[in-house]
């Protein structure tokens, strides 16, 4: 059975003939800690312990996911946005690191208000949504998406981190499920789309 420190290391040779070399020790090492079950400190103090030959098969399938391009997020299921943990799949986009300043922004707005009746359109993962709530306990927080796998998702999301009933899950397209509602803060993140040539 190969021990762990050399599985990295031929995870991270094959990892940096791929899309991303510059990441390819991180990411041997994350997947490898993925399929342990383990964190980084752990590693650090057993990485010359062996892997059954059961789980390399495993840890050499995620590599090559990796090697494919396929983002590290989706391999492991997860990620972490505004210091708070959440599960993505391919139904949704990965919360961007940048999308933290929004909701910071948006955190700061509801000072603004007694009780803030946020809507968030276009909610998958429901980060933007829940990272709200996390720091408005008290707010009415509505999050909207037409995806109905998307929204389950969020919904997950809110339940694993402890906010499911702070926050209203409607599926809809834009604002029509809350037609007619009145809001304080509307919030929306959509994917980034090139503009066509015609119009740039």
């Amino acid at each position: 059975m190969p021990i762990l420190r050399s599985l990295v290391a031929v995870g991270a040779e094959r990892l940096v003939k791929g899309p991303h070399p510059d990441r390819a020790r991180q990411d041997a090492e994350t997947l490898l800690l993925h399929v342990l079950g383990k964190f980084r400190v752990w590693f650090l103090a057993h990485s010359e312990e062996e892997l059954p030959d059961a789980e390399v098969g495993r840890y050499k399938d995620l590599i090559n996911r990796r090697y494919r391009g396929e983002p590290i997020q989706y391999i492991i299921g997860e990620t972490e946005f505004y210091g708070l943990p959440f599960l993505v799949t391919p139904d949704v986009l990965i919360p961007r690191p940048e999308t933290e300043l929004l909701v910071e922004k948006i955190i700061h707005l509801g000072f603004q208000f007694r009780r803030p009746r946020l809507v968030e359109v276009g909610t998958g993962s429901g980060a933007i949504a829940i990272a709200f709530a996390h720091d408005w306990s008290h707010a009415a927080v509505t999050a909207i998406d037409i995806s109905a796998s998307a929204l389950a998702l969020a919904r997950r999301n809110a339940e694993l981190i402890g906010f499911a009933d702070c926050i209203r899950f409607l599926q809809g397209d834009l604002l029509a499920p809350v037609a007619g509602e009145q809001f304080d803060i509307v919030v929306s993140n959509p994917p980034y789309v090139p503009l066509p040539t015609a119009i740039r």
